[in-house]
């Protein structure tokens, strides 16, 4: 008897531990969360062109210059519509803190924005993007990011929240309720008759 009660309390701590285990387990990143920079290095990146900057003509290179040596794992550059421009960025494993790139012709857009992330000395992904426009007509991006913001929070009533507008719905009185036909119709009572048991 004294057996039984020993192993059921050995069951309840060992079942104990394993949860506790399991709870007490960092929640993993999902690769849509990003993890905050903690080094310092994107406030600290200089970009060319400048984040934010209006430009006369169209730039012909795009560069980054990072306050330490990092690997640099990524580099887009699209415009206000999301349309991708090849810029010819391949990953070099080497470490570096100066990259430049010669860019293509650029069509008009309202603005270009750059995506890039990079590997810090402790392995750490860190991104950062910056933005700029050109042309005579050009306006700052943020300007622009901020008209196109106030004109989404207008169309969801200014609340943050996504506003759906619920389908129509349409109310009948006094009908009969539907008939519906299953694909088939089990007889009980033929099988109760058949079988009295």
């Amino acid at each position: 008897m004294k057996y039984n009660n020993y192993s059921q309390a050995g069951l309840v701590c060992l079942m104990l531990l394993v949860c506790g285990y399991a709870y007490s387990q960092p929640q993993e990143l999902t690769h849509l969360q990003q993890v905050p920079d903690i080094t310092g290095i994107v406030a600290k990146t200089e970009t060319s062109p400048s984040d934010d900057s209006v430009l006369n003509d169209a730039p012909d290179k795009i560069g980054l210059e990072f306050p330490r040596q990092v690997r640099l794992v990524k580099l887009t550059l699209h415009n206000a519509q999301r349309d991708w421009v090849d810029i010819g960025f391949r990953y070099d494993p080497l470490a570096n803190d100066i990259f430049s790139w010669e860019l293509p012709t650029l069509d008009t857009a309202v603005y270009y924005t750059a995506d890039w992330a990079i590997l810090a000395s402790n392995e750490m992904l860190i991104r950062g993007s910056f933005s700029f426009s050109f042309g005579s007509e050009a306006k700052a991006p943020s300007v622009t990011k901020q008209a196109e913001q106030d004109i989404l929070d207008l169309r969801i009533g200014g609340s943050g929240e996504l506003f759906v507008t619920p389908p129509r719905t349409e109310i009948i009185i006094n009908q009969d309720p539907p008939q519906y036909d299953p694909p088939f119709i089990i007889e009980l009572q033929q099988e109760l008759q058949n079988n009295p048991n």
